[in-house]
């Protein structure tokens, strides 16, 4: 009788743990182990095999598994011999387990590269056996026993019969391949075949009518996308818009399986996620060996995928000798291949199937995946419409990556529809492709014209064409992020203009994505809607009426919304019309490819379906309007205006529908539309009226036949640059001057752009740059030139001569600003800059000229220093505090610089750096560990309030969510002994916990209560703000405005009452004995004011203001910053809403000459100048 355990080597082997299991298999009764533990070898070896020769060859290399167990156990565990031998009955299961001696047999074939350690590893947690240490490293484990046994089939005596029966059995096979047609490996055809099947852009689904782009290469023009990876992919995360997730929350009908806070958190989580090229991602190997990379139609998945194929198929044939083969499939022309049985699986399918760009032998080819050397690449998943054989693609990519461990693998698949977990589960990660940005846009339109343009200026012009438009429109630049439609806009770009040719690239984008794109793959997803019955143009019909019913809703186009039931309803009605079998079921069937297939509607949820993109809801929407008026004639001329222009024009959500349709229709009914917009009051709305008139003509191209109708239009955006409101309004604080700066800024603008071709246009902003006397207006001018100009070559110099002699400053620092964005890349504009910062006698100018330095220079190495030179240097605090701001901004990432921005916040002399430095610091460093503490510092320390006041925001805003921030707050605001530093607590309380029930009772008290007025100002105007609804606080309103002892609050308090009680019948009462009664004259100015802006031209007024303008007993000098003169203001009411009174002219004439005050005396005489002429 043999002895095994000495045939074995065990009987030699000292200090042997796992003996005794050896020992037990050693007996006759247990010898059919041995056979299992080497069906790894091929089944026809293993039959010449005597039985003999198998179990020494197991016993063997179980000897060599369990001594390297025991040294695992011992050495990387640090386990005693007692706690070793624990294991001894958990092995003995182990090895007795099928699916592990599969594995552990593989190591007799000499072909084998790896062992399946992770499968292992697996083996023993499934059969619930004693946990192993963390620190036992499966993976060293299996290369070490995979080593041992192959080391012995080439040294043994005893198991060289196994290893030359293999050899035998590789000679047999290729024998065999000779005898038939022998397919070659040959790497250089296989390189032809890709750059011949990928070499050139695929514009197939897209018209290029006008010019040849047949030679257009790939890799010249690819742009490499950004992604996100989604640790957890969710795919109704990425179709969700936002503003939805109320309607959900209310309706209660979130899908089961993925509650609100959880979507809201997965797509928090996702867009926490860093940004990053692509190509980053997958040449890292190491760290993303299997990759899904996820994206919408059109985002560039297949030409990522053909660009790294040609990327090795260009490289030099010594070369990729040693870079990894690039094997790309294309999934749907895979599973048909499958389907017609051609193949089994993928190295079939590269072995010989007729889709495969070129055939490889496998036999080859399997060598070459084993060893790692190849990037494999699975194209479109999605594309694979059956359910059942999608399955079955996952399944044959996961025994891939089973069978070749050693290769990265890429899958591509569109978000919606895609199910994630079977390759989450064999390990893949998930990036999913992002919009290209700003920079990329312009690195694909700067390479595309240089590539299809040969005429240079044809070039350029066109270039900067189609870069203008995408600006210009944010419906255009909603669309150009996808890869596809961007390509779309370049070619229309050549023969079409954008924006206003638009209307024809929606068509043109809808017509590819709602049929081309599949079409011209031969993908039919559902054969009840083939595309010889339902084309483009019936989906084009179905989705104008989708749209023209969402814009009928209770939210209108703002909503983008529809119920299913009325969106089923909608396409079955159309369906009818056209006799379709079954209408109704086809019209769900068409609802599912609307969102699956051609990117047009996603699922909300709830029942409720939106347009993928607003642009294509606004687009159909207007072809709906367009249609009626045109094509059926069901609406008319008068309609469209009253019906359609009339009751959206306020609407701004509607605006890119109405110049859509102005686009779509004939001059003289744009010209009907201009006239109707041109006489409604659009004061209310900020003159909107207008600016969308000008918008509508600038989509008409032949303005020729409504020129009456443009210049009418010119002149009363003209009248509006002069607009001013009709009371009094203080010009550097108040809002008032923000609204008439964008009313005066809008009109410049819409006569600059939709008049630029005009010769006149360029005179005419010049003459408003120099001779207007509102600064503003001058600066927007300026901009409105160089913005439109900016290829005029006298440019430069004449907004040098601005920045350096105008007597404006508005004028002078928007001279600076321009010049710095339009003219950085002149070598002279950095130098001019630096002298004009630290120069210059005005610190305005010094201030601004820091600002153009940081928001152009700021990549310079020396900018930073400058900075830092100026922020402590420059004698303006101004300057000081714009450089702080301007460090802060762009140079947060250096570690010097937050030590900075606390020197300054601490050892500036002037309060306003400091509460820069502090700002810039809460905003840029809140999640510093010291920042909280140092902010607390610095509200209490410093002694100035107004510092303070910024340390308790920054504090509020930042660290609200931190228990202890409101009862510091409440500190503060009750104990501080500064007032301002107790009113700015007071505000941020009121800000960030209004909704604490404690808190409307205790800003009542501060009101009242406070000794400080500003601290009861500050209560006063929170109230106001947050609690206005409360019938308590207009009693308490009242009270202070008659009874506070200080000015300020009755002032407050005042302007409390009319912001929220202007429609009670009193107010106005109230007010007059306000303006008539109060005992100082800022609260009586300030009734008299409100008075004139909530009660415009009422003639029983026309007292109180002449009153005012006469007798106030205002002392000192009007400042309209500090202390606006009563008498100033009441005047200048009385000017523009009472002009043509008969008192109105000698009241400014005696006021030119008797105010006591200089400022009103000059005031009156320049009105008076302007009056008479």
């Amino acid at each position: 009788m043999l002895d095994w355990l000495a045939i074995w080597g065990v009987t030699q082997a000292a200090g042997f743990i796992f003996k005794p299991i050896l020992e037990d298999l050693a007996k006759d009764a247990a010898k059919d182990w041995a056979k299992d533990l080497l069906k790894g070898i091929p089944g026809k070896i293993v039959q010449k095999l005597k039985k003999e020769d198998i179990e020494i060859a197991a016993g063997k290399a179980l000897k060599e598994f369990l001594q390297l167990m025991q040294q695992q156990l011992k050495v990387r565990c640090k386990l005693t011999e007692t706690e070793i031998k624990d294991y001894t009955i958990d092995i003995q299961k182990f090895i007795s387990d099928k699916s592990v001696t599969e594995i552990l047999g593989q190591a007799f074939d000499i072909n084998c590269e790896s062992l399946d350690a992770k499968t292992l590893e697996d083996s023993w947690n499934r059969l619930q056996l004693k946990p192993l240490s963390s620190k036992f490293n499966w993976q060293s484990f299996t290369e070490q026993y995979l080593t041992q046994v192959q080391e012995l089939l080439l040294d043994s005596k005893d198991l060289q019969h196994i290893l030359e029966l293999q050899k035998l059995s590789d000679i047999e096979i290729n024998t065999k391949e000779i005898a038939g047609v022998i397919v070659d490996f040959n790497l250089t055809k296989y390189q032809e075949g890709i750059r011949e099947c990928y070499g050139n852009l695929k514009l197939d689904s897209l018209d290029t009518s006008g010019y040849a782009y047949n030679e257009l290469k790939l890799w010249r023009i690819f742009t490499a996308q950004n992604v996100r990876e989604a640790h957890q992919v969710l795919p109704q995360v990425h179709e969700l818009p936002k503003e939805h997730l109320r309607r959900l929350r209310e309706s209660d009908q979130v899908e089961a399986e993925v509650e609100l806070e959880d979507l809201e958190r997965h797509k928090r989580v996702y867009f926490e996620q860093p940004i990053r090229s692509v190509l980053d991602v997958v040449n890292k190997k190491q760290d993303y060996k299997y990759i899904v990379i996820l994206g919408d139609p059109g985002s560039g998945k297949s030409t990522l995928l053909q660009f790294l194929a040609l990327n090795w198929a260009e490289s030099p044939l010594d070369n990729v000798i040693s870079l990894p083969i690039t094997l790309l499939i294309e999934l749907r022309t895979y599973m048909r291949r499958r389907e017609d049985k051609e193949c089994n699986n993928f190295l079939e399918f590269f072995h010989q199937c007729s889709g495969a760009i070129h055939h490889l032998n496998q036999l080859e080819l399997d060598k070459q995946l084993k060893a790692g050397n190849a990037l494999v690449m699975f194209d479109g998943l999605d594309e694979v419409f059956d359910p059942g054989k999608r399955e079955d693609v996952i399944t044959d990519i996961h025994w891939f990556t089973n069978d070749y461990p050693d290769v990265q693998v890429i899958v591509t698949s569109r978000i919606i529809g895609y199910k994630p977990q079977r390759l989450l589960n064999a390990e893949f990660r998930h990036f999913i492709l992002q919009d290209l940005d700003s920079e990329q846009i312009q690195d694909f339109i700067n390479r595309w014209h240089e590539l299809t343009f040969t005429d240079a200026v044809d070039k350029e012009r066109k270039r900067e064409r189609l870069q203008r438009g995408i600006e210009a429109s944010k419906s255009i630049a909603e669309l150009a992020g996808n890869p596809l439609l961007l390509t779309m806009m370049a070619i229309l770009n050549r023969n079409q203009e954008l924006p206003r040719d638009r209307a024809t690239l929606y068509d043109q984008a809808s017509r590819v994505l709602l049929h081309q794109w599949d079409v011209e793959r031969a993908l039919t997803e559902d054969k009840r809607l083939d595309p010889k019955t339902i084309d483009y143009k019936d989906k084009q019909a179905m989705l104008r009426q989708v749209a023209y019913l969402m814009q009928t809703g209770d939210k209108g186009l703002a909503g983008n919304l529809i119920n299913e039931n009325d969106l089923v309803k909608v396409l079955t009605d159309y369906l009818k019309t056209i006799e379709f079998e079954k209408p109704r079921e086809a019209a769900r069937v068409m609802i599912n490819q609307l969102r699956t297939r051609n990117f047009m509607l996603c699922f909300l949820g709830a029942d409720y379906y939106a347009f993928v993109h607003r642009t294509f809801l606004e687009y159909f929407c207007a072809w709906e309007f367009v249609w009626q008026f045109k094509e059926t004639q069901t609406l008319t001329i008068e309609e469209l205006k009253n019906e359609v222009f009339g009751k959206h024009w306020q609407d701004e959500s509607w605006h890119e529908v109405l110049l859509l349709i102005t686009g779509m229709i004939e001059p003289r009914f744009v010209g009907e539309i201009l006239d109707y917009l041109m006489v409604q009051d659009g004061e209310e709305e900020k003159f909107v009226n207008l600016f969308l008139a000008a918008k509508c003509l600038g989509e008409v191209r032949n303005r020729l036949a409504i020129a009456p109708t443009a210049n009418k239009l010119l002149n009363q955006l003209k009248d509006l640059t002069k607009y001013d409101l009709w009371y009094y309004y203080d010009f550097q604080l108040d809002e008032e001057t923000k609204l008439v700066h964008e009313i005066h800024t809008q009109a410049v603008t819409a006569i600059a752009t939709t008049w630029q071709e005009s010769p006149d246009t360029k005179t005419w902003l010049k003459e408003r740059a120099i001779q207007n006397d509102n600064g503003l207006m001058r600066r927007a001018a300026v901009e409105q030139l160089t913005k439109h100009f900016k290829d005029d070559p006298d440019n430069k110099t004449w907004l040098k001569e601005r920045a350096n002699q105008d007597n404006d400053g508005f004028v002078r620092r928007a001279a600076v600003r321009e010049l710095a964005n339009h003219f950085k890349d002149d070598p002279d504009t950095k130098t001019w800059l630096k002298e004009l910062a630290t120069q210059d006698d005005h610190w305005f100018m010094r201030d601004v000229a820091v600002w153009a330095l940081a928001q152009n220079f700021k990549d310079d190495p020396d900018t930073k220093t400058f900075l830092e030179e100026l922020a402590t240097q420059d004698t303006h605090e101004d300057v000081r505090r714009e450089a702080v701001w301007a460090l802060a901004q762009n140079f947060k990432d250096d570690p010097n610089t937050k030590t900075f921005l606390k020197k300054r916040a601490i050892r500036d002399t002037h309060e306003d750096v400091r509460r820069a430095a502090v700002r810039e610091l809460a905003n840029h460093f809140k999640d510093d560990p010291d920042t909280k503490t140092w902010l607390k510092e610095r509200a209490t320390q410093d002694d100035n309030g107004l510092v303070r006041g910024v340390a308790v925001q920054a504090l509020a805003q930042n660290f609200k969510d931190d228990p202890a921030t409101k009862t510091w707050l409440k500190e503060r605001a009750n104990q501080d002994d500064n007032g301002l530093m107790r009113g700015a607590a007071v505000r941020e309380l009121a800000n960030h916990f209004k909704d604490d029930p404690d808190t409307k009772t205790w800003l009542k008290e501060r009101a009242t209560q406070d000794d400080h007025y500003f601290v009861r100002g500050a209560a006063v105007r929170e109230l106001a703000n947050h609690f206005k609804d409360d019938p308590d606080t207009k009693t308490l309103f009242r009270e202070r405005a008659t009874q506070d002892t200080h000015e300020d609050v009755r002032r407050a308090a005042v302007w409390a009452l009319v912001q929220n009680f202007k429609d009670d019948p009193d107010t106005k009462t109230w007010l007059k004995e306000r303006a008539t009664q109060d005992a100082h004259e800022d609260v009586r100015g300030a009734a008299v004011r409100e008075l004139a802006k909530h009660f415009k031209s009422q003639p029983e007024l026309l007292e109180i203001y002449y009153h005012c303008a006469v007798d106030n007993a205002f002392k000192g000098s009007h400042n309209p910053l500090l202390k606006p003169n009563p008498r100033y203001i009441a005047l200048e009411i009385i000017i523009k809403q009472f002009p043509q009174h008969p008192q109105t002219l000698p009241l400014l004439r005696d006021r030119t000459v008797n105010d006591p005050d200089e400022q009103v005396r000059e005031f009156a005489q320049k009105k008076l100048k302007q009056w008479e002429g």
